[in-house]
């Protein structure tokens, strides 16, 4: 989901072909307003290795899938791994038929989403062709919600945890803001004490400065929760009421996934005690 915030100093344009030395982006074709110019597929290879991993297939779109496949064969590589950043359909969906495509298995947090033997958790590294991605849990968006980083390239990709453009909706409820907040504070820690500088993100363009992003989802997330903390002691009490009055400035088609995250922010606002 996006929002009327911008991310400043970012470019607007859709991310399709090669991002970095290692990571290829495949434009899903679902634009809309919550998944923006479409879902990022991204292929993610060794210069020159004979193996690539793709992460997030999309959703079952026969074209898009075979699509992905022929980039990777075009670049004289094998699909041997798919991963999975979580479970919504736009990511996912297409994950059973790619596997039949390519052979590979579906590795994902959720034990419902995989094809094999093997899952992913806290502390694995995905080992292929050469390739180093390690696992970054970050529930908030969904619980299951992983990141992937790529080390050589000095990049993490964030799934839904960061978009390229605009904020993203934590899904209550499965979502959770307190986890979501904890994850954005992980990945901000990948920039200042492992070197991270890129943000390959789910959906929207590549973002160039990753601290500069991260800082501005954790103070777009501390403003838009004082403001519907106060929008409830002014008398705003359901999650409906909350959005018109604090997402008044927002698309109105973005109202419904505003609500998850209202109700989302509601919930970690009980918790703390301040309502």
């Amino acid at each position: 989901m996006t929002d009327a915030a911008a991310l400043p100093g970012q470019p607007r344009g859709v991310v399709e072909g090669p991002a970095t030395a290692r990571a290829h982006c495949v434009l899903a074709p679902n634009p809309s307003p919550m998944t923006l110019d479409g879902t990022n597929t991204w292929i993610v290879a060794e210069p020159d290795a004979a193996t690539a991993v793709v992460i997030d297939p999309g959703p079952l779109d026969e074209g898009h899938l075979r699509r992905v496949v022929d980039t990777v064969e075009q670049a004289g590589m094998r699909v041997a791994l798919t991963l999975l950043t979580h479970g919504h359909a736009d990511h996912s969906a297409g994950a059973a038929r790619f596997a039949e495509l390519t052979g590979t298995a579906v590795r994902a947090l959720d034990p419902a989403l995989r094809l094999g033997d093997e899952g992913l958790g806290e502390g694995d590294v995905v080992t292929t062709g050469g390739l180093e991605l390690r696992v970054v849990p970050t529930p908030g968006h969904t619980s299951d919600s992983l990141s992937f980083h790529l080390p050589a390239d000095a990049a993490v990709l964030s799934g839904d945890t960061v978009l390229g453009r605009g904020t993203t909706v934590v899904a209550h409820p499965d979502g959770n803001l307190g986890h979501y907040l904890d994850s954005l504070r992980r990945l901000r820690s990948l920039t200042s004490d492992d070197g991270v500088t890129r943000v390959l993100p789910g959906h929207g363009p590549v973002l160039d400065d990753a601290q500069g992003a991260l800082d501005f989802y954790l103070e777009h997330r501390a403003s838009r929760l004082a403001q519907v903390e106060q929008a409830v002691r002014e008398g705003h009490r359901t999650a409906s009421e909350v959005v018109a009055h604090v997402y008044a400035d927002v698309d109105r088609s973005l109202w419904p996934a505003a609500e998850l995250s209202v109700r989302a922010q509601l919930d970690h606002l009980k918790e703390r005690g301040a309502l």
